[in-house]
């Protein structure tokens, strides 16, 4: 990171900071797809046995940078519980959130210091919303999940970070990733792929391509875990190109170039680190009231001090979403799936469950904000 960078960094860290299509690999320090079973103990601990009937459980998922648009928030300017979240956090921010979120313009809204920012305040929002309109949702919720800065509104759902201490944890993390773009050019890009493909090995020759041309260090690795078949790649805008030019020779399906400005959870995000850690060190961390899994490893948060080590990580490690939707929605046959809450802007988190699960993906419904 810049000297400059650094400076604004500690600038907002003294006055109080990423990416889903609308992933070389594939070698795992621990399993894939964590196993999921939840002993009569944990249950017990988790305070998962008040209903019996297991139809009842319910499941909240939060989306991340890439789902917002212009126009989210208007349906939601006439609820109380609403309304109070979003003026919190435009007091905070010194904007009015909601009005960006309204009516734009897209071109800041989609920044990464402003996209961050409204995905998670209004996709906390929504939650709240379920809580005070549908209480039973939230008393029977056994687990919770967040893709990318999705995972901050989730340890707050959970009761693990409180919302205003969020609040500046997501403007230092979403300042910083944005100094990491500014710093080395990146981007991203969804690859769908057979059984013959060879992803692994088109990432390994476009980081040769780079380093033939005098690119120092370059990234070219998965960031993005979806689902069967389905991964996002990031690294140096010339190993994507490379990649995109030579798709029929690693017979790769089709590729999408994404709408972002960073490689986001890849190496190119090391600097935004550092700032990151700094903010968490600065706030509370409790226990969460539910299971939260994380997006480094697929595994549930163990404690405080596990979210506080795991969290940063997960700016530059790749996000395990496939592997936690397997984990969460790990069924013994005859068992009946949860009733699964998308709470955010968009329906990409309800399609990934789709592909990852067909059967858990019927009882999934997004909450339109």
């Amino acid at each position: 990171m810049t000297g400059k960078s650094e400076k604004s960094a500690e600038e907002l860290l003294n006055n109080s900071v990423t990416s889903i299509d609308k992933n070389f690999d594939i070698t795992w320090n621990s399993p894939a797809y964590p196993k999921c079973e939840r002993s009569e103990r944990e249950k017990n601990e988790k305070g998962l046995q008040s209903h019996e009937d297991t139809k009842d459980e319910s499941v909240i998922l939060f989306p991340g940078q890439g789902s917002q648009y212009v126009g989210m928030g208007k349906s939601l300017r006439n609820y109380p519980e609403v309304r109070h979240i979003c003026d919190t956090a435009s007091d905070f921010l010194g904007y009015d959130l909601l009005d960006l979120c309204s009516v734009g313009p897209h071109e800041k809204l989609n920044r990464t210091e402003y996209s961050q920012m409204a995905v998670f305040v209004l996709s906390y929002a929504a939650a709240e919303l379920v809580k005070a309109e549908q209480p039973g949702v939230m008393k029977n919720c056994i687990a919770t999940a967040g893709f990318s800065v999705g995972e901050i509104t989730a340890l707050v759902f959970a009761g693990a970070i409180s919302f205003t201490e969020a609040l500046g944890l997501v403007k230092i993390r979403a300042l910083a990733m944005q100094e990491a773009c500014d710093a080395a050019a990146g981007g991203m890009m969804t690859v769908f792929y057979g059984p013959d493909s060879r992803l692994g090995y088109a990432c390994v020759c476009a980081k040769q391509w780079c380093e033939d041309r005098g690119i120092e260090n370059p990234v070219c690795s998965v960031a993005n875990y979806l689902f069967p078949h389905c991964k996002v790649i990031a690294g140096n805008v010339e190993a994507l190109k490379f990649i995109k030019e030579n798709a029929s020779e690693f017979k790769l399906k089709r590729l999408k170039t994404l709408p972002v400005s960073g490689a986001f959870h890849t190496e190119l995000m090391r600097p935004a680190v550092e700032p990151f850690k700094k903010a968490l060190k600065s706030i509370r961390i409790q226990h969460p009231k539910i299971p939260v899994y994380s997006n480094v490893d697929g595994n549930v948060y163990r404690n405080p001090r596990h979210i506080a080590a795991q969290l940063p990580k997960q700016i530059y490690k790749p996000v395990k979403w496939e592997q936690i939707l397997h984990a969460l929605y790990s069924r013994s046959e005859g068992e009946m799936f949860p009733l699964t809450y998308e709470c955010g802007p968009g329906t990409s988190l309800k399609s990934c469950l789709k592909m990852v699960n067909a059967k858990a993906g019927q009882f999934c419904s997004s909450i339109p904000v």
